[in-house]
């Protein structure tokens, strides 16, 4: 009997555990950590708003001549995006209106993806606790681009995807139609399905009806070939100077002067200039896509062989998607590293016993890779851009993390499906998150 108590008494949380499993104690940090986001935002001005402040404008500037993006001319931005970009302009008559809409329409994306990861998922204040961490990790950049409109998207998408995968592809579908990266919970969904017709009740059909809606409403608005016009708007540009590929180039700057990063005054970015840079760009057009579809075949491979490891081949598939869509684009834009973030947070709330270890260092990788894109940008880009040496160096180190992740998460992928040729059992899958929650959790 003592040794029952004592069992009992381990496996009683102490007063960290109890706090940090605190809902109120956690809604008082969601403020809190928004509250500083949002004042660093501000302090950093147009440096963080300087893309909203071209969202205001389009915005304006359709509602007052009925000239849109997509519908009349091309855009950078997929048809769905032109939703998140109005609907401030409505509420707002002002460009500071504009501003404190768009933040707060942020920050609500953000409170409702917070509550679903909570609700839904076993440990999901522990993986809430770590994606406060992360946003402040990441800093303000998160809430100035469309970026910060997708990646709580993403993070729903994937609670929701174990449960109700035909509503998680709705909602990871809108997310693409606003910004791609969304597309890669669809992506990992779809190789993830063990028989065809749960491929096409849970991932086609739901897919399709969103795209139909979304195409349907812009060939409505006289958009044309325009409203799949984003496909090719990356093709003319060259290596941007923060993209994991233009690495070498910027640390070449500390010995060789010739390597020239220059401002591209169309696209508002400073790219890489050269020959080679070119050419590497040019190899990066075809390289993202081959990389998506062996990442996909991957995780049809393995998810066949480890069905009792479903929701951990869906996470890592989705973390591999992501980040290959980081190292393989020749754009470096640095609030791409918000998509790698919910991947993360899911797996922390939905790990069992025998997985959780497992997601640790990841979890701590991308923190540190999200801690040094923001000092990177916005804190230091003006000493990046000189080739001052600390910061190049530092940026080549976030580079190099992300890299490890992309292949740690393959890595592992591979892993779960030669142990299910073998016939290996090592670790439990992630739990199924329809199945009770049990009463008392580990901390």
């Amino acid at each position: 009997m003592p040794s029952t108590q004592t069992a009992a008494a381990r496996r009683a949380p102490g007063p960290l555990g109890r706090a940090l499993r605190s809902r109120w104690l956690l809604a008082v940090g969601f403020v809190a950590v928004h509250a500083w986001v949002i004042k660093q935002a501000i302090t950093w001005g147009y440096t963080i708003y300087g893309d909203v402040t071209l969202y205001e404008w389009l915005a304006r500037h359709g509602l007052s001549t009925g000239q849109w993006p997509v519908l009349d001319y091309d855009w950078v931005y997929p048809a769905g995006a032109l939703l998140p970009v109005t609907l401030p302009a409505l509420v707002a008559p002002t460009l500071l209106g504009y501003e404190i809409v768009w933040t707060a329409m942020i920050v609500a994306l953000d409170a409702v993806a917070t509550v679903v990861l909570v609700r839904s998922a076993p440990r999901g204040v522990l993986g809430a606790w770590w994606w406060l961490a992360f946003l402040v990790a990441l800093g303000p950049i998160f809430l100035g681009r469309l970026d910060g409109v997708v990646a709580p998207l993403i993070l729903v998408s994937l609670v929701l995807a174990s449960r109700r995968p035909t509503l998680a592809t709705a909602v990871a579908t809108a997310g693409a139609w606003i910004k791609i990266a969304p597309g890669a919970v669809v992506v990992a969904l779809a190789a993830t399905r063990a028989r065809w017709r749960d491929l096409l009740r849970q991932v086609v059909v739901p897919g399709a009806v969103v795209s139909v809606v979304v195409v349907g409403l812009a060939l409505a608005g006289g958009a044309g070939q325009r409203a799949f016009s984003v496909f090719g708007q990356q093709e003319a540009r060259t290596l941007q100077a923060e993209s994991v590929l233009a690495t070498w180039f910027s640390v070449a700057r500390l010995w060789d002067p010739s390597v020239r990063i220059e401002y591209n005054d169309v696209i508002f970015t400073y790219e890489v200039q050269g020959d080679v840079a070119r050419q590497v760009a040019s190899a990066l057009d075809w390289l993202l896509p081959v990389a998506v579809l062996l990442l996909a075949a991957l995780t049809w491979w393995t998810a066949r062989r480890r069905p009792d490891h479903a929701g951990d081949i869906l996470l890592l598939s989705t973390a591999a998607l992501l980040l290959a869509l980081i190292v393989f684009n020749k754009v470096g834009s640095p609030q791409f590293v918000a998509w790698i973030g919910p991947p993360l947070a899911a797996a922390i709330a939905l790990a069992g016993p025998g997985t959780r270890r497992l997601w640790g260092p990841p979890a701590v990788g991308v923190l540190v890779a999200a801690l040094g894109t923001q000092i990177v940008y916005p804190v230091a880009y003006g000493e990046f851009l000189a080739g001052e040496p600390a910061m190049v160096v530092i940026e080549a180190l976030r580079n190099l993390a992300l890299v490890v992740l992309l292949a740690g998460a393959v890595w592992r992928i591979v892993q779960l499906g030669r142990d299910g040729m073998r016939g290996d059992v090592h670790e439990g899958p992630l739990p199924d998150p329809s199945a009770p929650t049990p009463t008392v959790t580990d901390p």
